[in-house]
C-alpha cells in the first residue's frame, strides 16, 4: 500500500492497521481464502496474499509491525525551530512576497540544518506535523474582470508568441 497523500502512517494509524494483520492471521487460521480475508478486512487480494505468504513463513510475529519505514530526519525540536522560522514569514528570510512554497522551506531547512530534502520530502515532512497547502477561498475584492478581459485580449497576444506545434498535415 502507498500513501502518496500522507507520506506514511502515524503510530496510531501503523497500530490500526497491525491489528488488521493480525485479525488476517486469525482468520488464515480459521481456513479462510485470500479472497474471503480480504473481503473480510475490506482489503486487496493482494495485500491478503501477501500476509498470508507472511504469516505462512513466520506466523502471526510476521504480521507485526516493524514501525515506521524511516525516521523523521529532523528532530521534534529542530522542527520546532523550523516553523518558529516560518512563521516570522518568507520576507524575514529574503524573499519579496508572503508566499511560502516548498522549494523556499527546503532552502531555508538547508541553511538552518544543512540538510538535503526533496519537495516530496519537504511536503511530507509539513504534512506530519500538520501543515498543509494553502488556497484563497475567494477572490480578492479589488480584483477587475473588465482589465484582466482587456489585458488577455490585447497585452498577452504582444507578450506571448503564437506557439508552433508539430502535426501531421500540410505544411
Amino acid at each position: 500500500m502507498r500513501y502518496a497523500q500522507g507520506g506514511g502512517l502515524t503510530a496510531v494509524q501503523r497500530a490500526r492497521r497491525e491489528q488488521v494483520r493480525l485479525r488476517a492471521a486469525e482468520l488464515f487460521a480459521c481456513g479462510y481464502t485470500d479472497e474471503q480475508v480480504a473481503r473480510e478486512l475490506r482489503v486487496t487480494r493482494m495485500s491478503a496474499n501477501r500476509w498470508r505468504r507472511a504469516w505462512t513463513c513466520g506466523g502471526g510475529a510476521a504480521l507485526v509491525s516493524k514501525g515506521p519505514a524511516s525516521l523523521p530526519r529532523l528532530s521534534d525540536a529542530q522542527f520546532a525551530r523550523l516553523e518558529a522560522a516560518l512563521l516570522r514569514g518568507p520576507v524575514a528570510h529574503g524573499w519579496e512576497d508572503q508566499c511560502w512554497t516548498l522549494s523556499r522551506i527546503r532552502r531555508v531547512i538547508g541553511r538552518m540544518f544543512h540538510l538535503s530534502y526533496s519537495l516530496p520530502g519537504v511536503w511530507k515532512l509539513l504534512r506530519r506535523h500538520g501543515w498543509s497547502r494553502q488556497v484563497p477561498a475567494r477572490r480578492a475584492s479589488e480584483r477587475d474582470e473588465e482589465a484582466i478581459a482587456v489585458w488577455k485580449r490585447q497585452v498577452w497576444p504582444l507578450v506571448e508568441p503564437p506557439r508552433r506545434t508539430w502535426a501531421r498535415g500540410s505544411a
